[in-house]
């Protein structure tokens, strides 16, 4: 039986989590990133909020973030993705939430 991880659990997380996962922003074969702002938009929180739900989950090594300076810091582009480990923890936190859901 799979486990809720408690990390990913919190919805914010749990949504960043999956915008990242449904765009292809992992760490593999093909690297692919998404821009903050973007993921900002889809998960539909503040700059604050992303950037405090991404440390938590940067902390436990499940996404990376990327900053692309500008010529000043409010063209600087950060760039965020799910790392290996997130990818797996996700998909395993997913696998258990069906189990639960009788899926």
């Amino acid at each position: 039986m799979s486990e809720l991880d408690p990390v990913i659990h919190p919805i914010n997380r749990l949504r960043i989590c999956a915008t990242l996962n449904a765009a292809g922003a992992t760490q593999g074969e093909v690297h692919r990133e998404m821009k903050f702002a973007t993921l900002r938009d889809h998960v539909g929180v503040s700059d604050a909020t992303l950037s405090k739900q991404l440390s938590h989950l940067e902390s436990a090594g499940y996404v990376h973030r990327n900053r692309e300076y500008g010529l000043s810091r409010d063209r600087d582009v950060v760039w965020v993705q799910l790392t290996q480990k997130g990818k797996a923890a996700y998909d395993g936190h997913v696998a258990a939430l069906r189990e639960i859901a009788g899926q």
